[in-house]
């Protein structure tokens, strides 16, 4: 382009439009599909079992977890028994309560006040979801092995594999907002993933969750999580929630 400024009575240069969605409205894309798909996910899990069409799989899989011998006794070491009721407890509701309230906590304290609503609101509304969810399908938890772990609620979706769908990757979200660096913004992505994969999967070990509960509380928590990313994204663009700050 030519540096000089433009001479009088001369034409006005003509600046190229580029067609297509930018990188925002790319990414708002992007995350309406993903929870399209996995809503779709979870009514597919959710019309399957209450037609009976997954019991054989389900049971297939909570017998392949347990000792040939003693269906009673979990596949594997003693320590990883334990090691699968320690990773359990990263999907509990008290510690997935006090990490939102942490958090929620250093944003109310970092003047974004509105972000902390935000995050305490994704996590009570997926949790009062899950909730409603388990006494509309009221399926009875597995009696095929002893439950190793103590349970109060009913199996579908598996409360534990959704909330921790929501709050780890929610936080997530907020990391990856605030590192300009691509490898952290992966290896904190990874991380949540990593978690909320652990955790149902301690479930199936553990005997108190059939498998298609914990498919269908991935699908569902993954959902909400990028639900209300993309309600943070349209109200950060209305000045409704404050900007990301320097890195």
């Amino acid at each position: 382009m030519d540096p000089r400024p433009p001479q009088p009575g001369a034409a006005a240069p003509v600046r190229r439009f580029r067609p297509g969605p930018g990188p925002g409205e790319l990414r708002a894309l992007l995350g309406v599909l993903a929870a399209a798909l996995a809503l779709l996910a979870f009514f597919a899990l959710a019309e399957a079992v209450l037609e009976g069409e997954t019991r054989a799989f389900d049971r297939a899989v909570l017998l392949a977890l347990r000792a040939r011998a003693d269906p009673s006794d979990p596949a594997g070491p003693r320590w990883l028994e334990e090691a699968a009721r320690d990773v359990t407890a990263l999907g509990s509701t008290a510690i997935l309560g006090f990490a939102t309230l942490a958090v929620a906590g250093y944003l109310a304290l970092a003047r974004r006040r509105a972000a902390a609503r935000l995050v305490l609101v994704a996590v009570a509304g997926g949790a009062l979801l899950s909730s409603l969810l388990k006494l509309g399908f009221e399926r009875p938890r597995p009696d095929l092995v002893p439950h190793a772990a103590a349970v109060y609620t009913a199996s579908f979706p598996s409360g534990h594999a959704m909330l921790s769908a929501v709050t780890w990757l929610t936080l997530g979200a907020l990391l990856m907002r605030i590192e300009p660096r691509r490898r952290v913004k992966a290896y904190v992505l990874a991380m949540a993933v990593l978690t909320t994969l652990l955790v149902g999967a301690s479930r199936i070990y553990l005997g108190v969750h059939w498998p298609t509960d914990v498919l269908a509380g991935w699908s569902l928590g993954a959902a909400w999580a990028l639900l209300c990313w993309l309600v943070a994204l349209r109200l950060q663009r209305r000045g409704r929630v404050e900007p990301d700050g320097p890195a």
